[in-house]
């Protein structure tokens, strides 16, 4: 059986025989909020196909050692152009240009949202957390591709 192949030579049979591994990952940095915050732990899927607006893992271009999570915007010359979605921070494409194809490691499938503190388990607390604490993490092309950077001052 022959296999399908993007554009870069990628196999796209792939996601659909099932052949793709599914890990943990956790976030450690408000990068992505508020879609994501500190403490949330995703389920990712290895090897998946990326398309514009899914919320990767990824190397760090500078620090390969380093595992980093943005959303992929689009695809460029050199690789993928990522952001987070937290505008106030820029370790992101806007700081270290497209990121190749081989320093993507998964997409995230799943968010899971960590329980409330000891010290803030009411009803209402945990009925809300119950509610939002496990959500597919969707694409969102349109709304990270099309939203405004905030333009703001840098002091020194």
């Amino acid at each position: 059986m022959q296999e399908q192949v993007d554009e870069r030579g990628h196999e796209l049979d792939r996601e659909r025989r099932g052949l793709l591994r599914i890990g943990m990952a956790e976030v450690y940095n408000p990068s992505m909020v508020p879609t994501l915050t500190p403490g949330d732990q995703l389920v990712v899927r290895y090897g998946a196909v990326v398309r514009p607006g899914d919320v990767v893992v990824m190397r760090h271009p500078f620090r390969q050692d380093l595992l980093i999570v943005k959303r992929a915007v689009e695809r460029r010359a050199g690789g993928w152009w990522v952001t987070g979605d937290n505008p106030l921070v820029e370790n992101d494409s806007r700081e270290f240009g497209p990121v190749p194809d081989e320093f993507v490691v998964a997409r995230a499938w799943v968010r899971l949202r960590r329980p409330p503190e000891r010290g803030q388990r009411s009803a209402a607390a945990l009925l809300s957390w119950a509610a939002s604490a496990v959500r597919p993490v969707r694409s969102s092309s349109a709304r990270s591709s099309e939203r405004p950077f905030p333009r703001r001052l840098r002091a020194r």
